[in-house]
């Protein structure tokens, strides 16, 4: 008995630590962000791309540590509104208890805000892909500002912060809705007051490729993300140091990666089969749209169970960036298909193998979580619109908003004939 106390403390400094390290790996999922954007939109937008998803991030922690995570944590259970009485010198009940006092967490709540700041600066990072390549570096940068700071804690509060949404009894174990469908659902706010790409929509209704500049680079992006991905599911089993846990978190990485591999898989073969080519891109999406697929719930389904629900997340993607391509929706990267239309389907999808979810709480989240983001969004996005301008002028979309926006390109040596 009297080696207790140290057996909670050393349980405690493994819980913390794991959860640490876990948000290490999904702020690495950042990096995977940026390559794989740098790799999908064309050369003379790189650096601009690259500095949007470096700034987001730095955004995020900021705003989420100013306001964003008090929004999402600092109420009490129940309701729509968060409590904003700590903005009047309220009680803040978010660093209210710490470890070693009665009702403390198991690790520490430090740990949880950085756990938990990655993962807005996450459904951040989807926005930038959409609107890529037209869009103004400060208007975008102004919207990560309510994004961050508001509207994703919002609805967070909703669900993980033990609000109206977590009542009726919404299941999403790392956030395939709470965070990817968030993310998605601002994109494509974003997008339609944005408008498509000069030259990516005929007259004729012709729909013309826009191929990415670097391959590779998208490759090595996808490939971060997918390890990243561990952090992010993993960690939300939030313990390590029982039996019951360690394997649960064993079971989270088997059935992301399982879930991942089948995306690939399933995308690949459709790809195959529609265009009559092995897309790289298309396969990229894949492995992105498993892993958002199993999100939701990585735990629940078996090994084979989790790699099916990420193959039929790999072939949704194929099918929604098409159908978003033919409703002249410009997405350069996918990310409204792969984080919001997958997303959809990870959600839907957990009641089959959770026998505590229901398709009718899950319906009810989805749209819940879309119309708040996609509602918030879409007035944020039209006041920058009137305030600022949100759109590049056609002649700096055409030159290149590297020049524009950043005063330098990311390729110098590849463009000399332009000096």
């Amino acid at each position: 008995m009297n080696d207790l106390p140290e057996l909670i403390e050393l349980m405690y400094a493994v819980d913390t630590f794991y959860f640490l390290i876990c948000g290490v790996l999904v702020m690495w999922m950042a990096a995977g962000f940026a390559m794989l954007e740098a790799g999908l939109v064309r050369s003379k937008n790189t650096a601009e791309i690259l500095t949007k998803n470096v700034a987001l991030f730095a955004i995020a922690c900021t705003m989420y540590l100013l306001l964003g995570y008090y929004l999402m944590y600092s109420s009490s259970a129940g309701g729509i509104l968060p409590n904003l009485g700590f903005l009047i010198g309220g009680e803040n009940t978010v660093d209210a208890i710490t470890s070693g006092e009665e009702g403390a967490p198991y690790y520490s709540m430090r740990a949880d805000f950085f756990f938990q700041v990655v993962f807005v600066a996450t459904a951040m990072s989807i926005v930038s892909g959409a609107v890529a390549e037209r869009m103004k570096l400060w208007a975008f940068l102004a919207f990560a500002v309510v994004m961050t700071g508001v509207i994703y804690p919002t609805s967070g509060y909703w669900t993980w912060g033990g609000g109206w949404l977590s009542e009726v009894g919404y299941s999403d174990y790392a956030g395939s809705g709470i965070v990817h469908l968030a993310g998605a659902a601002a994109a494509l706010a974003g997008v339609l007051v944005l408008g498509p790409r000069k030259g990516k929509y005929g007259k004729d209704g012709g729909i013309y490729a826009i191929p990415g500049a670097n391959m590779p680079l998208a490759t090595l992006g996808t490939f971060i993300l997918w390890m990243g991905w561990f952090g992010f599911n993993g960690g939300s089993e939030l313990k390590l140091s029982d039996a019951a846990s360690a394997n649960n978190v064993a079971q989270v990485f088997v059935n992301t990666n399982a879930a991942a591999a089948g995306g690939v898989i399933a995308a690949l073969v459709l790809a195959k089969l529609w265009f009559r080519k092995a897309d790289l891109t298309m396969a990229l999406n894949g492995a992105l749209a498993g892993l958002v697929a199993i999100t939701a719930d990585p735990l629940s389904p078996s090994a084979l169970g989790a790699a099916m629900i990420g193959a039929m997340g790999g072939l949704i993607v194929v099918a929604a960036i098409v159908t978003l391509d033919k409703l002249k929706i410009d997405d350069p990267v996918g990310a409204i298909s792969v984080h919001g239309v997958v997303g959809i389907w990870g959600v839907m999808v957990v009641p089959l193998t959770n026998g505590d979810a229901s398709f009718g709480a899950q319906i009810i989240g989805v749209l819940g979580i879309f119309a708040w983001v996609f509602g918030a969004s879409l007035v944020v996005w039209l006041i920058l619109k009137a305030v600022m301008g949100i759109r590049v002028s056609e002649e700096e979309e055409y030159e290149g908003v590297d020049l524009a926006e950043c005063g330098l390109e990311a390729y110098p040596e590849f463009s000399a004939s332009k000096k």
